[in-house]
């Protein structure tokens, strides 16, 4: 088999952190192409280095001493060499990022040196090649990744290679400057990575026994996901679940290669397996929860809107004009209900409602605030009946006002708006009706 693995900041946070990865590489021959984040945090309250990279660039921008900022992250990659006698040269290393911040260096550039410098660390640690993700993954001009121009060159350039070290979080723009992901952007990497090498399997090593069926902040010690499919993965990452980046899945899909999470801290746990398609049942009729608060609802209504033509495509062409996505479009014969994010609507709320008067003329526009939408994820739940009565059920009980209700036409998730203040009541609820009662 050939395998990509990546790992992430809370697993190469520090020396103690560095021979674990190396532990889990070795012990597989499999495991050939590596994709390290920067270091995490240690312990609680400690700060994660790219964040110490986005502050030493603040500093600098205003033209103050960045000095020592600079230092501190020295310091923290100094500490992981020293402990492991790690023979690469760091000076020549922070050298030249100081004359790149004095040249004024863009933020991308000094934000990539986290994974940068702990991949020169780890590449030498394990006697494994490096290979500059700048030199192989590429963006286009409007600072897309060039999809074409990365096939053309990375695997040519990992094709002869038994082994290598490809930082994660960045590539190179179309003017040469470096250029990152959003954040978390290193698991994106390893897909592209695990593409480009025809991988049979790509390892996600993170902190965790792999994808949790809800948040542990929410629910205490929830159960493991053991099988996920790619679609399921995508509804629970982009309603909060941050075990993998949501974009990590496109490049995967393409190749049908499987991910799996998998705990640097726990090697012997089978983590969770991700892939295409599966008839594998799933433990629960339901797969994830996951969920974000912060929206605002806004109900048009008017008498005889369902006859009147191109009227929904007017409503949402004035959050267009408005640079607004939305979330979700529950509607009635005479109410149309648009949900968007609450932080991005305030500042513009009045030129909506005055755009929304002069598109479609209504009746009446209604705004509630503090909403929470949360999305219950799972292919068990096509060939089980009544999951949404019991939904309703276990928030009855729990008190909760269910202000929405939504379900995909691919019976794959159901989105329950509610209240922010009972966004943890509803999510707990729920998981303890399908997951711990098994109602």
């Amino acid at each position: 088999m050939k395998k990509v693995v990546k790992f992430g900041g809370s697993s190469l946070a520090d020396a103690k952190q560095f021979q674990k990865v190396a532990d889990i590489i070795h012990a597989d021959p499999d495991r050939r192409y590596v994709i390290p984040s920067a270091p995490g945090k240690r312990f609680d309250g400690d700060t994660k280095v790219t964040d110490m990279l986005y502050e030493c660039y603040r500093i600098a921008s205003a033209g103050g001493d960045y000095t020592e900022a600079l230092n501190r992250i020295r310091e923290r990659y100094e500490e992981i060499r020293t402990e492991l006698d790690i023979k690469a040269d760091l000076d020549k290393e922070f050298e030249t990022i100081k004359n790149n911040i004095e040249a004024g260096a863009a933020v991308d550039y000094l934000a990539s040196r986290g994974e940068y410098l702990n991949g020169i660390l780890l590449s030498s640690y394990l006697g494994f090649e490096f290979v500059d993700p700048a030199d192989v993954i590429f963006f286009n001009k409007d600072g897309v990744f060039d999809e074409a121009r990365t096939d053309a060159v990375l695997p040519k350039r990992l094709k002869d290679l038994p082994n290598a070290v490809i930082p994660g979080f960045y590539g190179r723009a179309a003017d040469g400057s470096v250029k990152t992901f959003s954040r978390g952007g290193s698991d994106i990497t390893g897909s592209i990575v695990a593409r480009g090498v025809h991988a049979d399997l790509y390892e996600n090593w993170t902190d965790v026994d792999g994808f949790l069926v809800t948040d542990p902040r929410i629910v205490d010690n929830p159960a493991v996901i053991r099988t996920l499919t790619y679609r399921e993965m995508r509804e629970l990452s982009y309603m909060g679940a941050s075990v993998l980046h949501e974009e990590a899945v496109f490049p995967l899909r393409k190749e049908g290669i499987p991910v799996n999470v998998r705990n640097t801290n726990a090697p012997d746990a089978p983590g969770t397996m991700i892939v295409e398609s599966t008839c594998a049942k799933p433990d629960y009729v339901i797969t994830g929860i996951g969920g974000k608060k912060g929206f605002v609802s806004i109900t048009i209504e008017k008498d005889l809107m369902n006859s009147e033509i191109g009227f929904g495509r007017k409503v949402l062409q004035v959050f267009e004009e408005n640079g607004l996505s939305f979330e979700h479009t529950p509607s009635g014969i005479d109410t149309f209900t648009i949900y968007v994010s609450q932080e991005e609507f305030a500042p513009k709320e009045q030129n909506v409602i005055a755009g929304l008067h002069r598109a479609v003329k209504p009746d009446l526009i209604e705004l509630e605030s503090d909403l929470a939408l949360i999305a219950v994820v799972g292919r068990g739940m096509r060939k089980t009946r009544g999951t949404a009565g019991r939904i309703f059920s276990a928030l009855a009980h729990a008190r909760v006002n269910v202000k929405m209700i939504d379900q995909g036409s691919s019976e794959l998730n159901i989105i329950i708006g509610v209240e922010n203040a009972d966004f943890e009541k509803t999510i707990k609820a729920i998981y303890d009706i399908f997951v711990v009662t098994k109602i």
